[in-house]
């Protein structure tokens, strides 16, 4: 059985809860200051080439043919501009933007809300949808393929099915754990793209920018500075470009010169690698304390006082790209090139780990 979608099918439901997020879904013009460094168009957005150079062709083609963008699937690590791509799909294509996130879909009731809210051609954002629930997602599977959402009324023998037509969309969905995806999940996007770390000069090129938005003066020296210590990441980029502003207005003249730079990185205790003061305490504890491992997360985590799951998601994936640290099947260990920024000798007996 097949019906028309009823417009006020949102609002008919007596649950504030439901109502409440698709309010504050859509964007509105007052936006806040973090969200006004965003890249507005692809042309804007530096870096990812290939990223950007792909989905101007998929979205000139939909808009060609008047109908919606296929699903789309971004991935990478926090702090790429996986938002910011997702908004600049909805703005390049013309239509609403409507935002949520996996661990905030919580019932069937919550996406049937925004499923049957969107507008036609509307791009529907869930940030981390790998946390999505599994009744959620078996949810998305008839309402990404087939743009129908089965409802069940009743309950017991009397229960019953209808099925609500839902208009054409876009989902976007952001992941950090790509692995984490469901195969049936995964295979629903027609289009999956994966976002990688940027190189200084273009992160020179977003604090620029950045910088010229804030309306403050910034030498290339500092740009420079920034940009090389921002673990390769945008969303770094312009943290530090912040308190780099900051100290430039307290203790400076409100330019940021190379020497502020320096001075505002020292302050937050960020070093030329762009490690900060607890990337270097787990490498000093595996080093001094360890004999540079192997040691046990459960056993790093404890000697630092920090959360394993912290340790192994927030700190540890930098160290291991800058081949710092290294994972063994007996644990942590600190790499030849991680004693050599800690300035620290390899111990004879950490050599044959090697």
């Amino acid at each position: 059985m097949s019906v028309a979608r009823d417009p006020n099918f949102g609002d008919g439901l007596d649950d504030p809860i439901i109502a409440e997020p698709i309010a504050e879904a859509r964007l509105g013009g007052d936006e806040e200051l973090d969200r006004s460094l965003r890249p507005r168009r692809l042309s804007e957005f530096v870096n990812q080439e290939q990223v950007t150079a792909q989905l101007e062709v998929f979205i000139e083609a939909a808009k060609a043919r008047e109908e919606s963008l296929d699903h789309v699937l971004l991935a990478g690590p926090p702090g790429l501009g996986k938002t910011s791509l997702a908004q600049i799909i909805a703005a390049e294509l013309g239509t609403t933007f409507v935002q949520t996130a996996g661990p905030a879909l919580e019932r069937k009731a919550d996406i049937a809300a925004f499923l049957t809210a969107l507008e036609p051609g509307s791009v529907f954002f869930i940030d981390e949808i790998h946390r999505l629930n599994r009744a959620i997602e078996e949810t998305l599977y008839p309402a990404m393929e087939d743009r129908q959402l089965p409802i069940v009324l009743g309950q017991g023998a009397g229960a019953r099915t209808v099925t609500l037509d839902l208009p054409a969309f876009t989902l976007v969905g952001a992941t950090t754990r790509a692995g984490l995806l469901t195969t049936p999940l995964r295979d629903r996007f027609g289009v999956s793209q994966r976002l990688e770390h940027y190189a200084p000069e273009h992160l020179a090129e977003i604090v620029h920018r950045s910088a010229a938005i804030f309306e403050v003066e910034i030498e290339d020296e500092a740009t420079r500075a920034i940009a090389e210590r921002s673990r390769g990441t945008p969303r770094v980029a312009n943290r530090l470009l912040k308190r780099a502003r900051d100290y430039a207005q307290v203790r400076g003249t409100g330019v940021i010169t190379a020497d502020v730079a320096e001075q505002a990185l020292a302050l937050l205790e960020i070093d030329g690698a762009g490690l900060d003061r607890h990337d270097r305490t787990i490498l000093e504890t595996i080093a001094v304390k360890f004999g540079g491992g192997p040691v046990g997360l459960s056993t790093l985590a404890a000697a630092v006082d920090e959360e394993p799951e912290t340790i192994e998601d927030v700190y540890e994936p930098y160290l291991l790209q800058q081949g710092l640290l290294k994972r063994t099947p007996r644990g942590r260990v600190i790499t030849e090139r991680g004693f050599g920024h800690l300035g620290l000798p390899v111990p004879e007996g950490a050599a044959t780990l090697f």
